[in-house]
């Protein structure tokens, strides 16, 4: 968090936000989640994983995960494109910091959110999990879906996410 002074000479807190685009519509992740955005890779598939979980890929010798938010907003499959990436974040779990890729159509811009400028998650009843919404952001006349890197997945999706790493690991230890 900062604090910037306003055209009336009002400081105002403001957050850092990466902002990127799914099926035409922006979102942002808090900036400090995010450890480095690379160009789309060719991503390797692991069986007997969820759908969403697009597969692994090798980051300096590391492997990590790669979720495919479009499939887990249930926003529809696109190929990728030259303006494709990889948003590398870093996740606070109970075993420790854990390294994910999420896959986006186009990185946006970083842009400085006024925390006046945040709204809540809107609710749209029982039947809708908007838990993963950590609020709306007004930024000039764009309106930012911005997410909680922490609950874009539940408990048993981030057991799925951790056991498609291990076995990711394991193929390529065994290969070495």
């Amino acid at each position: 968090m900062a604090l910037v002074e306003t055209r009336n000479g009002v400081a105002q807190q403001t957050e850092k936000y990466l902002s990127f685009q799914l099926a035409g519509e922006e979102y942002g992740f808090p900036i400090l989640a995010v450890q480095e955005i690379i160009q789309w890779t060719d991503v390797t598939r692991v069986p007997r994983t969820p759908a969403f979980i697009q597969g692994v890929i090798n980051l300096r010798g590391k492997v990590i995960p790669v979720l495919n938010l479009r499939q887990r907003f249930g926003l529809g499959a696109q190929a990728a494109t030259a303006r494709t990436c990889i948003v590398v974040l870093q996740l606070e779990q109970e075993q420790g910091r854990l390294l994910c890729g999420a896959v986006v159509d186009t990185v946006t811009d970083v842009v400085d959110l006024a925390t006046g400028h945040i709204e809540k998650a809107p609710e749209f009843g029982a039947s809708v999990d908007t838990a993963f919404i950590a609020g709306i952001g007004q930024f000039a006349s764009r309106v930012i879906i911005l997410l909680d890197v922490e609950r874009i997945l539940d408990r048993r999706d981030w057991t799925a996410v951790e056991q498609a790493a291990s076995a990711a690991t394991e193929k390529e230890q065994s290969h070495e």
